[in-house]
């Protein structure tokens, strides 16, 4: 924690930054460049010796307690690491507990009880100060644990004043300073804590509560000060992260991976079933195991494609991919949402045709409406087709109005029923608006994923979705950087795993130079 009087620490500049993340960007660039064919002649077919380079697994076997522990440890720091690099907004708050928890009930009596027995030993005649001293060492050890290294003339005035020595034979002599312990303690705070900090400084200073009143107080803001010590603390390692975090977190899951051979087992099924879907598309009518083999970058492309439409409720996420599964999934209900607002207008205009085309005020009127209904659409208990006929409601009534406006006849009731019926019937997978779009957004993910430069491909939207342009480039940003940063970090666990799948035991020793079409195995 910086002192306000002895120079700020150092904190990551967005110039480092905006360089990270240019950096991380040429290198998925490469990657995904170099040509499938080329990369299954030289990567798949040799032994992938460098550990660097391929993964490392180990036989299974029993786990003991403290390799478990281990491996939690490991998993954890691998989440808060991939987290503070790939969230600039992530910062740590102080604990919300529910209102009406027990464990708030348990831990505000305990307060209660300490702060009542502080009370009345400081109202006794004699004070006796046993409680005020344990307070007064507990702050003198968050107060020097807020110094920076060189912080020297602050940590001898702390140590000195908040000498515990001298106060315990203060207190033998009933000469105790309270109120000056606490002005000097509030003081040094201010110096310590951050700008923002400076208001509740300013309150304390100002405060005229009874002293322990005052010092439950000061430990609400020294709790504050702890939280702002912990985010600066992130702040500065997520430059360093941004340099080196795909190298740590590769390391970290091997690590997980060493003591745990089968933490690739769900990643292995999420490629696997690209790579037969892709198979089997490449010779129609073909059974599984005999069709043509693609190129590893197909594969894994295919592969990250699938999390768009992933059921988390029938399969678990691969396990390269926690660490971002609250993003995926946000990206997922995003992108419902937007679909179906498509969807709707699609029906609208095609519908009503002419009165109403070419009317942008009127469509983002539409637009709007609609996305406010489906806002939660994922939620369990959301009735998507009650939502949808109180969208066909509201869009007739906004359409009426502009019609009429303009000297246009109002919607007939029985144009409004069919309306309503096309509205509601895109709650069925087979509806062909439904499907239009849903292809038109996978074909725009997919032309994104494969792209050798993301941003180009982001404003190429295709026909049909300029309704929902600005909200599909902000989703197609979003999931291409969880892809590239996810293929700088795994891709050396993602070849592995292809060329096992490829090229088996029972295959023939020198397969095809051309193009793999060796069958897949269980493996």
């Amino acid at each position: 924690m910086p002192l306000k009087d002895e120079g700020p620490s150092s904190a990551s500049s967005g110039e480092d930054q905006g360089s990270d993340v240019e950096s991380s960007s040429e290198r998925c660039d490469s990657l995904t460049s170099a040509s499938d064919l080329d990369c299954t002649r030289e990567s798949f077919t040799s032994d992938c010796s460098s550990k660097h380079c391929s993964p490392s697994s180990s036989p299974p076997r029993t786990l003991t307690l403290d390799e478990v522990m281990d491996c939690a440890k490991d998993l954890s720091n691998l989440t808060l690491s991939h987290e503070i690099t790939v969230n600039p907004n992530f910062r740590l708050e102080l604990n919300s507990i529910p209102q009406d928890s027990l464990w708030k009930l348990v831990r505000d009596n305990v307060h209660k009880a300490f702060w009542d027995i502080l009370e009345s030993e400081l109202n006794d005649d004699p004070p006796e100060y046993e409680q005020a001293i344990k307070l007064l060492e507990e702050i003198r050890e968050i107060l020097l644990s807020f110094l920076i290294p060189g912080s020297n003339r602050m940590r001898t005035q702390i140590t000195e004043v908040l000498d515990m020595d001298l106060i315990r034979q203060q207190a033998d002599n009933n000469a105790v300073d309270i109120q000056g312990l606490a002005s000097f303690i509030i003081s040094t705070m201010g110096k310590l804590c951050a700008p923002v900090r400076d208001e509740e400084i300013k309150k304390l200073r100002e405060s005229t509560d009874n002293i322990v009143t005052l010092f439950r107080e000061i430990f609400r803001v020294l709790d504050l000060m702890k939280v702002d010590m912990v985010n600066l603390t992130i702040n500065n390692l997520r430059t360093e992260l941004h340099r080196n975090g795909v190298e740590y977190e590769r390391a970290t899951f091997q690590s997980i991976l060493d003591k745990t051979p089968s933490a690739l087992e769900h990643t292995t099924s999420w490629i696997k079933s690209a790579l037969q879907e892709l198979q089997l598309a490449a010779v129609p009518g073909q059974s599984k195991g005999q069709g043509v083999a693609p190129g590893p970058f197909q594969v894994i492309n295919t592969a990250f494609l699938s999390l768009l439409t992933w059921d988390y409720s029938e399969r678990p996420l691969p396990e390269t991919l926690m660490t971002d599964e609250t993003r995926l999934r946000e990206i997922q209900w995003q992108l419902q949402r937007v679909q179906a607002v498509n969807e709707v207008l699609l029906i609208v205009y095609s519908t009503v045709g002419g009165p109403i085309q070419g009317l942008s005020s009127l469509s983002e009127r539409l637009k709007k409406m609609t996305s406010v209904l489906l806002e939660g659409m994922h939620s369990p208990g959301f009735k998507l087709e009650e939502a949808l006929e109180g969208v066909s409601v509201q869009i007739s009534c906004e359409l009426n109005k502009s019609l009429t406006e303009r000297g246009y006849p109002a919607l007939t009731p029985a144009l409004q029923d069919v309306l309503k019926g096309q509205i509601c019937n895109i709650t069925q997978k087979e509806n062909p608006i439904r499907t239009l779009v849903e292809d038109r957004v996978l074909q725009y993910f997919s032309a994104l994923i494969f792209a050798a430069k993301h941003d180009v491909k982001l404003e190429q939207i295709p026909a049909g979705l300029t309704a929902i342009k600005p909200e599909l480039m902000l989703i197609g940003a979003k999931f291409s950087s969880i892809v590239g940063y996810n293929k700088m970090v795994y891709g050396p666990f993602y070849a592995d795993i292809i060329r096992k799948l490829l090229f088996s035991e029972s295959q023939p020793a020198n397969p095809p130079q051309d193009s793999p079409q060796d069958g897949l195995t269980s493996k």
